[in-house]
């Protein structure tokens, strides 16, 4: 077996679409389909009885949701690196995606070329947001409220952050994983964990989707580096 060989599990729900995307990917090198799922319990199953490198996991599947699917397959396998395919750029949806532990997606409308350049980078230990989706959350940022994110009321002060902090915080909003950002920053992933502890506490939320909405409705991160 090559060492750089990348085993996927696919799971499509479409068949027609599921038989073409095996067929394309297989063509690649390094690249092998190693288990199917038509739905998102056979994909959890799945995922955790195969020797598995990246999920290739559409969102819209009978039975449990694929951002269930996904959030189920990161609770047992956090390190498992997942890929989504759809055909939904809605910014609600992204920030479920985000939540639930997915290093990305892509629309089922993308050329194969650049399918298989996401699975070979989310399989890198790299995230990948289709263009659309930056777009879709740089929107949702500007709006006035976002629902289900803490509000800080108009005299409350939250703890400064450092100029470190929210460069780091930039870099989260715009989907960017630990590795990238130590990568951008020329730090440690593990410096950039001990930051991300520290944005949490300071903004006093429980996740980095919420605390990438938060700060930048209250203007707290660096404007100039989105």
């Amino acid at each position: 077996m090559p060492v750089n060989l990348i085993r996927i599990l696919l799971v499509e729900d479409d068949e027609l679409f599921r038989l073409g995307l095996r067929m394309r990917l297989q063509q690649e090198a390094g690249l092998e389909i190693v288990a199917e799922a038509e739905d998102g319990e056979t994909a959890v199953d799945l995922a955790n009885q195969q020797q598995i490198d990246v999920v290739l996991l559409d969102i819209g599947l009978p039975g449990i949701s694929g951002i269930e699917a996904c959030r189920r397959i990161k609770q047992h396998q956090p390190k498992l690196p997942i890929l989504v395919l759809t055909s939904h750029t809605q910014a609600s949806m992204i920030q479920h995606l985000m939540a639930a532990g997915a290093q990305g997606y892509c629309l089922k409308g993308a050329a194969a070329e650049t399918i298989i350049l996401a699975v070979r980078s989310i399989a890198t230990g790299a995230s990948w947001w289709d263009t659309a989706a930056t777009t879709e959350i740089r929107a949702k940022f500007k709006q006035p409220t976002v629902s289900a994110i803490p509000e800080a009321s108009s005299n409350s002060a939250f703890e400064p952050l450092t100029r470190r902090e929210q460069e780091i915080l930039t870099l989260i909003a715009v989907g960017k994983t630990n590795q990238e950002i130590a990568n951008l920053l020329h730090i440690t992933a593990g410096t950039v964990r001990v930051h991300v502890h520290a944005i949490l506490q300071k903004l006093n939320v429980h996740d980095r989707t919420q605390a990438a909405i938060l700060a930048i409705n209250k203007k707290l991160i660096s404007k100039d580096l989105l």
